[in-house]
């Protein structure tokens, strides 16, 4: 089993691009940076709890050497390899069942409050079913799990609303058994802080204490939160 970050160089004007204004986008990228480091750290707790093998995608891997210090040791770090995001989640899932792992999971690292009981609930489901997805609120997916790759599941455009509705049909088309868990929300826009602060901080510290942490330090917090 394997659980795969995938992950981009926080470089400012090629991550959370959306998040500017009111960020500026040196702002924005040491943010993701933020999200990140809680990311791969809750991650790979998560993953010695459950058994996982910890893997960080990494893209563009020539920029590695810019992430490297935010990677705990237990990950292994590979390059993302493909066109687009689909492409990349494919081969991504391909090179891990190649590697002898039969239950795949696959999350993004926008999304710091994802904890231990998702990924425990995703593995347990993936025992009786074939993909499970972990919704968010746009309409795309924070956490994907496989049992087995599926060419041409993800073939379908990425970063839009209609992410979760396009790999649920992809998969009735490859004839898969899916499984959609409860909603979580990934951190694009500034509404979704707004999400983040309606949540209860003291929850929230076990899984993202760095990203409530910059925000703090920053100001950054939308107005009223």
């Amino acid at each position: 089993m394997t659980i795969i970050v995938f992950a981009k160089v926080p470089r400012a004007g090629s991550v959370k691009t959306r998040l500017s204004p009111p960020f500026t986008p040196e702002q924005a990228a040491a943010f993701y940076g933020a999200m990140l480091s809680d990311v791969l750290d809750t991650t790979g707790g998560i993953a010695q709890a459950l058994g996982l093998a910890p893997v960080v995608a990494i893209h563009p891997w020539e920029q590695r050497g810019e992430l490297a210090r935010l990677v705990p040791k237990a990950f292994r770090m590979v390059p993302q390899r493909g066109s687009n995001l689909g492409a990349r989640m494919e081969r991504a899932v391909g090179e891990a069942a190649a590697a002898g792992h039969r239950r795949i999971l696959v999350r993004g690292s926008d999304n710091p409050t994802l904890g231990r009981d998702a990924v425990s609930a995703a593995l347990e489901t993936l025992a009786e079913r074939e993909l499970v997805l972990q919704p968010d609120a746009d309409g795309g997916y924070g956490l994907v799990g496989l049992r087995d790759p599926c060419p041409g599941l993800f073939d379908h455009p990425m970063s839009t609303r209609g992410v979760l509705k396009a790999t649920l049909e992809n998969a009735r088309r490859h004839g898969l058994c899916a499984h959609v868990g409860d909603s979580g929300f990934d951190i694009d826009v500034a509404g979704d802080l707004r999400r983040l602060a309606d949540l209860e901080r003291r929850a929230l510290s076990a899984t993202c204490s760095r990203t409530l942490a910059f925000l703090d330090e920053n100001a950054l917090w939308p107005p009223g939160s």
